[in-house]
């Protein structure tokens, strides 16, 4: 089965203006707060500047992992005010997706400070097991550490591994989760066919991650938050090189459709793209 299709209670794909109004309200609520003097321009009718921000650049993996060692102490407070916290629902809702047991063996592709692995390692419980990939060792040590200060000690091995490149067997993993991975992996049909490869026969997955919507309000309240919030956060923090590469990724990646037809091409038996937020954000979800 191959599809897109729209999540149970997902929002409606086409958001009225005063929605992206409002957004815009609080989120210059947000900017004000950590920036008082700061200028706050309207997001309708939003022209973004012709500057590196909006440049498309293609990035090859180890200036990637530069990006996300560097980014990696404030990542977690960073997705927190970017999304208003709402990156903790997404998340959920991709655990949820790939459908993890009790006494599973998971994988977390691109774990980044764990989050996601944290939430399978609840779901498996003391009988099973996860494992949380990314390539960046700074996002590991910070993943660690956050488990190491859970009780109980949730049944996670941390891997420094390339997603590309996957140091497991065939057939190794009940479910798995990604998020905000794919976008950035310099092969997604490679990545997908890794992940097809290491995958129990019937296992689920779900992807999760940022896209571009193709309502057009909403188009240019996601490229005005990105300019006027993401930007100058990331600016305060000596982080703005590290940012600039969200706008172009975004340009650069495949809409649901095209990811549904990665799939199929990567040999999973199932595959449906779910939009959410209007299309902000999307979760592929695979059945091998």
């Amino acid at each position: 089965m191959l599809s897109v299709a729209s999540p149970p209670l997902a929002l409606p794909n086409k958001l009225p203006i005063h929605f992206t109004k409002f957004a815009a309200t609080i989120c210059a609520k947000v900017l004000k707060t950590v920036f008082p003097n700061a200028a706050i321009a309207s997001p309708i009718d939003y022209v973004p500047l012709s500057t590196s921000w909006n440049k498309v650049a293609i990035m090859n993996s180890t200036e990637i992992r530069t990006i996300f060692d560097r980014i990696a102490p404030v990542y977690d407070q960073l997705n927190d005010w970017l999304s208003l916290g709402q990156h903790r629902i997404w998340k959920q809702m991709a655990v949820k997706w790939s459908q993890p047991q009790a006494g599973n063996t998971c994988l977390d592709l691109c774990c980044g400070s764990g989050d996601l692995a944290l939430r399978l390692g609840r779901q498996v419980g003391a009988t099973g097991h996860v494992y949380g990939v990314d390539f960046s060792p700074a996002q590991l040590a910070i993943a660690r550490e956050r488990s190491q200060r859970q009780y109980p000690r949730p049944p996670i091995s941390w891997v420094e591994a390339d997603v590309l490149h996957l140091p497991f067997s065939d057939n190794y993993f009940d479910a798995a989760t990604m998020g905000y991975g794919l976008r950035n992996v310099t092969s997604i049909p490679h990545s997908l066919k890794e992940l097809h490869r290491v995958l129990k026969l019937g296992a689920k997955a779900a992807i999760l991650d940022f896209h571009r919507p193709s309502n057009l309000q909403l188009r240019a309240f996601q490229q005005w938050y990105l300019d006027t919030i993401v930007v100058p956060i990331a600016h305060n923090l000596g982080l703005t090189e590290e940012y600039a590469y969200i706008s172009p990724s975004l340009d650069r990646f495949p809409t649901g459709r095209e990811q549904v037809e990665l799939a199929r091409q990567a040999g999973f038996a199932e595959a449906i793209h779910y939009p959410i937020s209007g299309g902000i954000m999307g979760v592929l979800v695979l059945a091998r």
